[in-house]
């Protein structure tokens, strides 16, 4: 049951960034034919708008994403030191070593969102 629930989150935040994207990538596109040669202009007008909304998505995703995964790495050690309390001290290092490799990844969404902003 719980691999189901596992799944269907999961599931959930792949249509979510999929519909980010599909947001992102919206912007409004004018074809014009000349002859047999066929132009594609963006007119990018009102793009600064989507991309901070597909930016504030990526970032709210990542920090919600990141904030689920922390919260549940600190309740299973805290649940294990009360288990095992002799080898507290490894338990606690190895989860503080995840938790930063967690806010790691958070933080690259915020250096993408940042470059989904300002580049692009």
């Amino acid at each position: 049951m719980r691999n189901r629930r596992l799944f269907s989150g999961t599931l959930a935040l792949a249509f979510i960034a999929v519909f980010s994207l599909m947001l992102f990538f919206s912007g409004n596109v004018e074809v014009h034919a000349e002859g047999e040669e066929t132009t594609v202009e963006a007119t990018g007008a009102d793009s600064t708008g989507e991309k901070a909304i597909a930016a504030g998505i990526v970032v709210g995703l990542a920090a919600a994403a990141g904030a689920l995964g922390m919260g549940i790495a600190v309740a299973k050690s805290t649940e294990s030191m009360a288990r095992q309390p002799e080898i507290a001290g490894k338990i606690n290092s190895t989860m503080m070593l995840g938790l930063v490799f967690i806010e790691t990844a958070i933080i690259y969404a915020l250096i993408i969102a940042i470059l989904i902003i300002f580049v692009l």
